[in-house]
């Protein structure tokens, strides 16, 4: 039985072991730095006996490195050989940065959270993601404290050490982050590893992790989600990714002061002033094109049907939606039609009918009646109903409108 090195020393990138059992491309060592993926931390890259690694999984007690499928079967070494394993420095040092980060993050979710707990994590390339459990869900005012107290953290430099307790000793350890089910590659033999950033964070982990937070380089927070009831997702980028994702939250914050003649500082007001400027000349907008449409409407020649006053006409540019209001509002005018209706100018023109409820004329009955002729379809009440789809020219439709 062989157990992963890496998490007790991080550092070793390179390093010779004899092959204990090779099953096809499945190959483990008497001993590795290899890093199983495990609790949210991903598996190693590099090589072994110059051949790619592609996966690491703990299996039965042992580290099994999943070498290159494509190489042949005389390429692979065989038991009782001597391999140098080289772990891929860049992605190792990434994700003992990342994962380090994800504890710096949970302590400063235990300085604003109540209630706090740990649902998981995980490392992928571009970010980082943690799951919380809190009383309460984190708004965005919260994201950002997160971010300014794992930045001061790392700042800080504060230190990172571990070591292995008793499983009931470190349950009783102060302020502990301890969950059996997330953390299965901290636990073994009846211990657990615990890792704990000085004065800021103590969890049961068994990844790989830095020995002092300055190492980690900047930390920013991306976005957050709820993924299940009562669990709050934060992802954040670290390192590189980090430099660029806070670049161009920079960037696009001096444009948008720019764009607004504000400074950074005075951005929120600004948006918030410029907001308000906005719904009011929405506001205006409507009203100036509610009248201009009651106006229109007015305007619709008239033609008597059946003893009733229809005004019957075009418009163009305009939702029939936005017609059943000025419509409705032409029937109650004094000396007004008792039908109102409006043909949509197009290509399949629309048909909107307003009646007065107390003339002979039923709105629903008339938009069926063009459907039936001219396709497409609508429906609606005696008093408003509208069609659409219809396949014929406007013209056309309001010719046959006016048809007594």
């Amino acid at each position: 039985m062989t157990a992963s090195r890496a998490p007790a020393e991080p550092t070793v990138r390179e390093f010779e072991s004899t092959v204990e059992t090779v099953d096809d491309h499945a190959v483990v060592l008497e001993e590795t730095y290899f890093y199983a993926a495990s609790g949210g931390q991903p598996a190693d890259r590099g090589t072994i006996a110059g051949l790619a690694v592609e996966d690491v999984q703990a299996r039965d007690g042992s580290v099994v490195h999943h070498l290159d499928a494509a190489a042949g079967a005389a390429a692979l070494p065989e038991p009782g050989d001597t391999v140098t394993g080289i772990v891929d420095d860049a992605f190792r040092t990434y994700c003992t940065r990342a994962h380090t980060a994800s504890h710096v993050l949970y302590g400063a979710a235990r300085r604003i959270c109540t209630g706090l707990g740990y649902a998981g994590f995980d490392i992928s390339p571009e970010k980082v993601r943690v799951d919380l459990t809190s009383d309460e869900p984190l708004d965005d005012a919260a994201l950002v404290e997160l971010e300014r107290l794992a930045n001061r953290a790392v700042w800080e430099s504060r230190d990172v050490s571990w070591e292995t307790h008793p499983v009931e000793e470190a349950r009783a350890l102060d302020d502990i982050a301890f969950n059996a089910k997330t953390e299965e590659g901290a636990m073994g033999g009846g211990s657990v590893r615990v890792v704990t950033i000085d004065g800021w964070d103590v969890a049961a982990c068994g990844g790989t992790h830095v020995t002092n937070t300055a190492t980690i380089g900047p930390v920013t927070v991306l976005d957050r989600s709820n993924p299940g009831e009562g669990v709050t997702r934060v992802e954040f980028a670290v390192g590189p990714d980090a430099i660029d994702r806070a670049a161009t939250i920079h960037e696009a914050a001096r444009d948008a002061a720019a764009a607004a003649d504000s400074s950074l500082e005075a951005l929120p007001t600004a948006v918030e002033r410029l907001t308000d400027e906005t719904d009011r000349l929405s506001s205006a907008l409507r009203d100036a094109r509610g009248d201009l449409l009651a106006a229109r409407l007015a305007d619709l020649p008239t033609v008597e049907r059946a003893g009733t006053r229809w005004a019957v006409g075009t418009v163009g540019d305009t939702d029939p939606n936005d017609l059943r209001e000025p419509a409705t509002a032409l029937l109650e005018t004094d000396g007004g039609p008792d039908v109102v209706a409006v043909v949509g100018e197009g290509d399949a023109p629309f048909l909107v009918v307003a009646a007065d409820p107390e003339v002979d004329a039923d709105a629903g009955e008339v938009v069926s009646t063009a459907t039936e002729a001219f396709g497409g379809g609508g429906g609606g009440g005696p008093t408003f109903a509208q069609g659409g789809g219809l396949d014929v020219d406007a013209g056309e439709l309001v010719a046959w409108l006016r048809e007594p």
